[in-house]
């Protein structure tokens, strides 16, 4: 798989990653070998860009357990939050503590992109996350930073000119980044992670496929657009959704890397091979994808 340079960073990523909130939510330590199975199959099929947070339950620990002993073919990207038991605590010694956690966890003595976790813009303009970041980043403990959100908080992190990336949703489903980000992300030169590319999995299924275990009812939203959007039969000449969505979300050069979640070893060589030999889809379905979002989504925020 070939690789993109992540923004202005020196990092080199593939233009698929994995992102772990499935793994690290939905299976227990029980599952620790099909877990296993499922990272080591990422990085032997040419992925190298992993994407977890601290929030995402046994996802650091499964990293740490599974492939630490392959850390100089992956780069690590995590997020930094208040846990659970912290609440609402977005203090400079909460993000301080969620990174030394995450080092641990990981079984690393670095962090190649911390990103902070969707903290709102009241929160950012304090100021002392941002410096409990870089004060990591001073120490080598991160080497990049970023960050994870949408609307109107991600236009607040990209103009601040704080972050070397931004993490967004953005899919078929999921469009207005395009014009509300993707302008701004290019002016700046940043790192752009699109999340959620496939849109949990909800073109072209007859229910809702309500995939996340954690987060039940998240997908409602996704699937209430896809049947809008698709009412025409908009995209019946590609039999893969998949292929579709990835083909989508990749096509835009501002887009350096899609993050896709799995369970399934088969599911992560299945998407490898899509983006090998199957892309990209043509101008014509882009055009016709963005034509039907402009007449009937134009109004539909990013779903954070």
């Amino acid at each position: 798989m070939d690789r993109r340079r992540l923004g202005k960073t020196e990092l080199f990523i593939s233009p698929l990653g994995i992102g772990l909130s499935e793994i690290g939510n939905n299976l227990s330590k029980d599952d620790f070998n099909q877990a296993s199975k499922v990272l080591n199959s990422a990085l032997d099929n040419g992925i190298n860009f992993l994407d977890t947070a601290a929030r995402y339950g046994i996802s650091e620990e499964t990293i740490g357990e599974a492939i630490s002993n392959r850390r100089n073919e992956y780069i690590l990207a995590t997020k930094a939050s208040p846990l659970k038991s912290d609440g609402d605590d977005w203090s400079y010694n909460t993000i301080i503590s969620s990174i030394e956690r995450s080092l641990v966890r990981m079984k690393t003595d670095y962090i190649d992109l911390l990103q902070l976790h969707s903290p709102t813009i009241e929160i950012l303009e304090r100021g002392e996350i941002i410096k409990a970041l870089k004060d990591s980043k001073q120490s080598g403990k991160v080497r990049y930073i970023g960050y994870s959100g949408d609307n109107e908080n991600a236009i607040w992190a990209i103009k601040s000119g704080e972050f070397n990336t931004l993490q967004t949703s953005f899919s078929i489903v999921d469009q207005s980044a395009r014009k509300s980000l993707f302008p701004l992300i290019k002016n700046k030169n940043m790192g752009l992670i699109a999340k959620r590319p496939i849109g949990n999995g909800v073109w072209g299924k007859k229910i809702d496929p309500d995939p996340m275990q954690h987060l039940p009812g998240y997908t409602k939203e996704y699937f209430r657009r896809w049947n809008i959007l698709n009412a025409e039969g908009l995209t019946d000449d590609i039999s893969n959704p998949i292929k579709l969505c990835l083909g989508f979300t990749l096509y835009h050069n501002e887009v350096n890397v899609a993050i896709v979640g799995s369970q399934r070893p088969d599911h992560v060589t299945s998407n490898v091979s899509i983006i090998k030999n199957e892309l990209p889809i043509s101008n014509e379905i882009i055009n016709k994808l963005y034509d039907r979002w402009d007449s009937v989504g134009n109004s539909w925020p990013q779903q954070g």
